[in-house]
């Protein structure tokens, strides 16, 4: 049915489309969905990605930027010559598919663990955190004037939603109450630069090839902010995937994160970034915590909510490390 929707939509902006073929859900549940499919076109076949809500879910939930901003971030980014997949089409009311868009595909691996141990990524593993230094600076340089309506977090806003998300949840845990009070404490205060964040920059949301980076992914969480606060997510444990001892995404050193950032012109705050990293150490672990909420409490009691909720004690070891006198920094 999809590939009927979808043969008539590329039709409609690829001149020459003849149709797709091999139309494959990826992800996603009733709310958002990802399909994988091919447009036929005499010239060579092009391999796309739909990502969309379908007919009757509307407005972006929570957080997310929405699939209208995504679409438009993307191209910014991609004009920008940060490594974005191409969005070839918004979709409209007339393509009878819902709310998103129409990218083309980049082909590579997105899985850390092929990632970080793979014999064909070795050649790449070495330079990818000074690569990512580069790309995270490609996106804070972008124009705010070309940014879509966004919304905009600040250090102080972010503990207090954080602290109200964990206190929802009536599940005391003694960690996370001690990394809340030094988040407070350690509040470095309104950014001196406000720029357009990822906010789900991190080993997963990247597309890796023998070459290095090829895309960066899943831009539902962007948002304005302080530049830091990318630099610091992609350092949390949870995102290393085993390769503890190299902090960037288990690619290497945030020496070399940091060289790459400030090769591209743009200067780093490391005390700023060691707060974020505590601060999206707290985050995931609160959001390991919804999740297990979800599992208990909710209609869908699926095996990977209960496994991903009993992650937020690994996050409490994280963030003991991160707090002790000596620790990781």
């Amino acid at each position: 049915m999809i590939e009927t929707e979808l043969s008539r939509c590329v039709a409609s902006f690829m001149a020459g489309a003849t149709g797709v073929r091999g139309a494959a859900k990826l992800s996603g549940g009733a709310s958002q969905e990802t399909w994988r499919f091919d447009i036929v076109h005499p010239d060579g076949d092009v391999g796309a990605i739909l990502r969309r809500s379908p007919k009757g879910y509307g407005a972006a939930p929570g957080r997310a930027a929405g699939l209208d901003n995504e679409a438009t971030l993307m191209r910014l980014a991609h004009a920008a010559g940060v490594p974005s997949p191409e969005v070839l089409h918004v979709l409209s009311p007339e393509n009878d598919l819902g709310t998103g868009f129409i990218m083309r595909r980049v082909e590579g691996e997105t899985i850390a663990r092929k990632i970080l141990r793979d014999a064909q990524y070795a050649q790449a593993r070495p330079r990818l955190a000074r690569q990512l230094g580069g790309i995270a600076a490609g996106i804070h340089g972008i124009s705010r004037a070309a940014l879509p309506a966004l919304r905009e977090m600040s250090t102080t806003k972010e503990i207090a939603e954080l602290a109200r998300e964990y206190r929802s949840f009536d599940w005391p845990r003694p960690v996370f109450d001690l990394a809340l009070r030094w988040l407070a404490q350690n509040d470095p205060g309104p950014s001196a630069e406000v720029s357009l964040v990822h906010g789900d920059f991190r080993n997963g949301n990247l597309i890796i090839g023998t070459d290095g980076v090829r895309a960066v992914l899943d831009w539902e969480l962007a948002h304005l902010g302080d530049p830091m606060e990318d630099l610091g997510w992609i350092c949390v444990n949870s995102w290393r995937f085993g390769e503890i001892d190299k902090p960037v995404g288990g690619f290497g050193p945030r020496v070399e994160l940091f060289a790459g950032y400030e090769a591209a012109g743009r200067k780093v705050d490391a005390d700023r970034v060691k707060f974020w990293e505590v601060m999206g150490t707290l985050r995931w672990g609160v959001m390991c915590c919804g999740m297990m909420q979800r599992f208990r409490q909710g209609p869908d009691h699926s095996m990977e909510r209960a496994m991903i909720g009993r992650r937020a004690s690994e996050t409490e070891i994280d963030l003991l490390r991160l707090l002790a006198p000596r620790g990781e920094g």
